[in-house]
Formats: structure tokens, sequence, C-alpha cells
């Protein structure tokens, strides 16, 4: 029995009923980390991990959601005026209902069957997964026209407001838009975006340091700040600036001297990391993956020195990579201290390459990491 048979069978058995199956992928940004909050550019690509819905209507405003990972189940009231999280796993799809609610549709009552492939834990996106599929089944189980660029605006916004995470558009976006095949250039600021083919020749592995370091959320809310301050500094120099986005390189180097060298370092980082990832994408499309590796250990050292996120485990999977035949580049990938490296690596020697990288770290660290081989997806979609 296939995966989609066995979700329907596993709906029918908690719910009863008739349902439709829905899916939306996890995600891996190639290059552009630290930029999205500051008006810039990355290059993300759709995972060939999913998370599917299975959903069916309900008659009387209620949510009832069931877990297949956790095996849980949880029930929100639509029509509640007080909906509020709970702080467990139901948050993404409740705050998704609530975000859709708030946006001013009229949503029925659902049952929904939730199962997921993506990694937890592992920065790939399992939560906006979660929200844009359960957001895409939601809309139109009532038959709503879903117009995936608000739809991704909603589920960020349920995710901001009502889990209480402050992300970014792009983890969403990439599970409305993602193109098999393809990485997607997306203006974090106007929202454009165009599809990047990425070479069939290449294979997506992504390794898991098992390690998450306590100091990450307070310093990712420092670099926030930091990057606001260099703004506030530039401005006097370079009025009508909004954001680091929109400082050239060579202004930030003429006016460092009206920055501390700590604020100068996190504003050289952005600037340089949204030329990397315009850069890259150039390089993709003449075929030139020489450059584009040089761009992705380029962009790792810069988060490594200049805006000081990595850590001793991701560094030490960038330097195994390094190591191994038929790998085009690596990077950590995320908020950093800890979480994921990104490689691209040749088709054929990709489970080799996560042999060798697993082996060589476990026995640095004395920690099996988990090691991801993935190809790229379509966003998301109703399946049956």
């Amino acid at each position: 029995m296939d995966k989609l048979a066995l979700l329907k069978k596993g709906f029918e058995s908690k719910f009863g009923g008739e349902c439709g199956i829905y899916r939306a992928p996890g995600r891996v940004n190639l290059i552009g980390e630290h930029t999205d909050y500051n008006g810039g550019y990355v290059l993300p690509t759709a995972l060939d991990f999913p998370c599917r819905v299975a959903a069916g209507s309900r008659n009387d405003g209620r949510v009832r959601i069931f877990s297949e990972n956790t095996g849980e189940l949880a029930e929100a009231n639509l029509h509640d005026p007080k909906l509020t999280r709970s702080g467990r796993w139901s948050d993404y799809p409740v705050g998704t209902a609530w975000a859709l609610r708030e946006a001013g549709y009229s949503l029925r009552g659902a049952n929904l069957y939730i199962q997921g492939e993506v990694p937890l834990g592992a920065g790939l996106s399992s939560s906006a997964a979660i929200e844009v599929a359960t957001g895409y089944a939601l809309l139109d189980l009532v038959g709503e026209r879903i117009d995936l660029q608000e739809l991704a605006k909603v589920c960020q916004r349920g995710e901001n407001e009502f889990v209480g995470a402050r992300v970014g558009i792009m983890d969403q976006f990439v599970a409305c838009h993602g193109r098999a095949g393809s990485a997607l250039l997306l203006d974090c600021r106007s929202l454009e975006y165009e599809t990047v083919p990425l070479p069939e020749s290449l294979h997506l592995v992504i390794c898991n340091s098992m390690v998450k370091h306590e100091l990450a959320a307070g310093e990712y809310n420092a670099r926030r700040a930091e990057c606001e301050e260099g703004v506030r500094l530039l401005a006097g120099k370079l009025p009508g600036i909004r954001s680091l986005r929109d400082v050239r390189m060579e202004e930030l180097e003429k006016y460092r001297e009206v920055m501390p060298e700590t604020i100068y370092r996190r504003c050289r980082h952005v600037i340089g990391e949204n030329g990397r990832v315009l850069q890259a994408v150039e390089a993709l499309r003449r075929g030139d993956l020489t450059r584009v590796g040089e761009l992705m250990f380029a962009s790792h050292e810069s988060l490594r020195g200049d805006y000081e996120v990595s850590c001793a485990e991701l560094d030490y999977l960038v330097e195994l990579a390094r190591g191994e035949q038929g790998l085009v580049g690596a990077r950590m990938t995320g908020g950093g201290f800890g979480g994921c490296t990104v490689n691209l690596v040749k088709r054929e020697i990709a489970e080799r390459f996560r042999d060798g990288v697993s082996s060589g770290y476990q026995a640095k660290f004395g920690i099996a990491p988990e090691i991801y081989l993935s190809g790229t997806a379509n966003g998301v979609e109703r399946v049956s």
C-alpha cells in the first residue's frame, strides 16, 4: 500500500468519512543567510520531504487534528474569539486556521490527519510545511480561491502572532512556490521571485550536527538589533536607506568610521551575502559550479568570522565536506550555533559523501550526525 493510501486509511480509522490529501515541502537555503530580515535576497529550494495533510469537512466550526508523528489528538473551536496557543505542536495548524479567520476567510470545521516527513528540529521548516499544507486544505474545503502569495503571508502571520515565533517570509514562501529541479531567487522586500534551474547532476546533502547551543535565540535577536543599529548609523550619511539592502559595499567602507567594529562586521556580512546570492544565481545559469562552490564557502567564512553565528561542529562539518570527492560547495545554513550544513554534491557520489562525513564527524565529537539526501520538490498542492 502506498503512502497516500496509508494516509487515507489512517484518516478513515481516526475520523471516518471522505478526505482530500494535500502536501507541502520542507526547504533548505542554499545561500543568503541572515539577509531575509534585512530586506535582502535568499536562494532556497523546496526539499523532497513533505508534510501531508488528509482533510475532511465538519459542520460545527471545530478543528480536530491528529498527528501521526506524535500520536496525539488536538482540538480547537474556530468560533472562539479568545483562541490562544497551547505551547504544543498543534499551535502550527491551529495558528494557521486562526490567521485565516483573522484575514476574513469563512472557514468550516475540519478533521485533519497530519503526517510529516520533514526532519523535526533540523531547521528544514517542518513548521512552515505544516502551516501551508493545513492552510491550503482548509481553504480548499470551503472552495476558496487560493492565492499562494497570500497564503504564505497568512501562514507567516500565524507563526508570528499566534505561535509567537518572529520568522521571516522565506519558509512559507518556498513551501508555496517551490519548483522541482529549481531553487528560488526571492527578494524578501518585494516578494518578487525567479526560478533558478539546478543541474540534474547535483544532489542536496544536508548534514545535521545534532547540536543546538543555548545562546542561539538570544544571539539571533542581538544580530537583528546590530543590523538595525548599523542602518541607523549609516542613515546619517546615506539619507533614505531603509535597510542594509540599500547599502553598497563601497558605501559601507567609506563610512565605516561612524560605527563600532562589531557593527561594521555585521553589516559587511549582510551586504556581502546579498552580493553572493546574486553572483551564485549568475553562476548557476552559466553552469559555473566552481564559482557556486567558492561562493558557498565564502558565505560560511563570513557567517563564521563577520557574523559570528557558526560553531565548532558546523565548521568541522564544512571542513570534512571539503575533503570529499564530488563536492561542489558547503556552508552552514539556518540561524546558526548548531543545526545543519547544506552541501551540493555530485549525485553519483552522494551516498559515499554521506558516509565519509558521518564517520569523520562521529570520530571528532562522539555524536552521530543525521544526514539527509534529498531531491527538490514542488510547492503545496492537492495530491488526492
